[in-house]
């Protein structure tokens, strides 16, 4: 299993190292450059010229390149122009809210998905059973911001039940620890604000997690289809075993295998931001802080904000291919 693992660290060199290029040039290749967004109206060519020969843009691409991966390895992506801050300190304190919304937004999917789509293959063919693919097809075609609208304006605007946006209620003077609201609530005991976060992440998480949802019906669907008619199962059923253990070691263990590895690639994208969820329910995260980066040309934010997410992604994409090795060591021989 550790030569899987070391295996596995070895080939995300290359794909960071391949992201890190195709970021640097697409950042390089925007209208206007880091300069223009720095000066803003004083982007005066000479401002320019001066601004590019102090911060060495105006050096061979190489030579740029290299220095910004030295800092990158070191987490020095700049101040953020919109901020006024290192961008490191802005990621590291929206980066929780987006952690929060993902979690409960897989629990979301994942709480809801998998005893779905196992009930609906238990009764194939049945009204249960066309209702879930159905309601998964929907779950994909609709748009994630449109859903996000319909359920801000019935449950925040109509019917007042749940708070509409934002991370909190602004009038809750809450103690701030680990950025994590709901968890800074329970460890202070400030329980109002750690319920009044909670009652934040409802809406836009449902949001969020509805393409999940949808994804893990059909796939948990289809796998316990194909798993029920394999020999393994018949063989199973006719030494007589109980229903239930044969539900439970050979059919659910096994089905899950796709399952697990569609929740994390899945976690992964929405950790990677929740650009249109955040936008619609003002929620301070990492999707906010990108959409707000492009609007104000923040290129330190956009620079270190994608290599961090997609460290991210790439991380989440080891710890599924890690799981997938220990759920059928059939994997770590390839």
């Amino acid at each position: 299993m550790l030569r899987f693992i070391v295996r596995r660290l070895f080939q995300l060199i290359p794909i960071l190292l391949g992201l890190s290029v195709l970021l640097f040039a697409w950042l390089r290749a925007l209208p206007g450059g880091p300069a223009q967004a720095a000066l803003g109206e004083r982007a005066t060519p000479e401002a320019i010229a001066q601004y590019n020969e102090l911060f060495g843009l105006d050096e061979p691409l190489y030579v740029q390149y290299f220095r910004f991966l030295g800092r990158a390895v070191t987490l020095d992506f700049g101040n953020s122009t919109q901020y006024g801050r290192p961008v490191t300190e802005v990621f590291l304190e929206r980066f929780p809210g987006t952690i929060e919304l993902t979690v409960l937004a897989m629990i979301f999917a994942i709480g809801v998905g998998i005893p779905l789509g196992y009930l609906a293959a238990r009764r194939h063919g049945s009204f249960l059973d066309s209702a879930s693919v159905v309601g998964s097809l929907l779950g994909v075609a609709i748009p994630v911001f449109f859903l996000a609208y319909l359920l801000r304006l019935l449950f925040a605007v109509e019917l007042g039940w749940l708070p509409g946006s934002g991370r909190q209620d602004v009038r809750i003077d809450a103690t701030r620890i680990t950025n994590f609201y709901v968890l800074d609530g329970l460890l202070t005991r400030e329980w109002d604000a750690a319920w009044d976060a909670f009652l934040h992440l409802i809406l836009p998480a449902i949001a969020l997690g509805t393409i999940p949802l949808a994804i893990i019906v059909r796939i948990t669907r289809a796998s316990v289809l194909d798993v029920v008619n394999e020999d393994y199962v018949r063989t199973a059923n006719a030494k007589g075993l109980a229903t239930a253990t044969v539900r439970r070691r050979h059919v659910v263990r096994n089905a899950l295998l796709p399952v697990s590895t569609t929740i994390g690639l899945q976690t992964g994208l929405l950790l990677s931001g929740a650009v249109l969820t955040e936008t619609v329910f003002a929620f301070g995260g990492v999707g906010l802080t990108l959409r707000d980066a492009i609007t104000y040309r923040d290129f330190a934010v956009l620079q270190g904000f994608i290599l961090m997410l997609a460290v991210v992604y790439v991380l989440v994409n080891l710890l599924v291919d890690i799981s997938y090795g220990l759920l059928d060591p059939r994997v770590r021989v390839r």
